[in-house]
């Protein structure tokens, strides 16, 4: 592949995190087992390789649908097109999973968000609760009891 081959992009630009790669090489492989720099490096441009084909692949078999986004779809035809139809049905698995984590993610930011219609009493007394269990894991599951108001606790001692 030319460097210029990436839209208006040397080969240089295009890469993916390395600490990311190195992270997901290291999980698929026994603890025992090492991996030389130049080898992850090698893997890493491999990803880069692959990203690039499938992607080139989808754009073309978009095209030839008259589409102009490439959708999930035309990226699983790729992959039929290119030779790895052995891999789709784990494709498809781990593209479902991320629709559904997205969603709980979606989801998660509504129920939070909805929080902005409290009451200025209402979110200091979820601030207190989420301290009060904040406290409870720092303190291995056992409660501290923290006193209702803290400015009359900060008195002086008495002799």
């Amino acid at each position: 592949m030319d460097p210029m081959d990436i839209v208006g992009k040397s080969k240089e630009d295009a890469s993916l995190p390395k600490a990311t790669m190195t992270k997901i090489i290291k999980e698929m492989l026994p603890p025992d087992v090492r991996v030389a720099r130049d080898a992850q490096d090698l893997l890493i441009e491999c990803c880069v390789e692959f990203i690039n084909l499938v992607s080139s692949e989808a754009n073309d078999v978009c095209n030839k649908e008259d589409k102009r986004t490439i959708a999930p779809e035309h990226v699983l035809k790729a992959l039929q097109v290119l030779g790895f139809g052995e891999y789709i049905e784990e494709v498809y698995a781990a593209y479902e999973q991320h629709k559904y984590e997205t969603m709980q993610d979606t989801q998660r930011s509504v129920k939070w968000n909805s929080g902005a219609q409290m009451t200025e009493e209402e979110a200091a007394a979820e601030q207190q609760r989420m301290f009060a269990e904040a406290r409870a894991r720092m303190n291995g599951g056992v409660s501290v009891p923290q006193p209702e108001h803290p400015e009359t606790d900060q008195r002086s001692p008495q002799s």
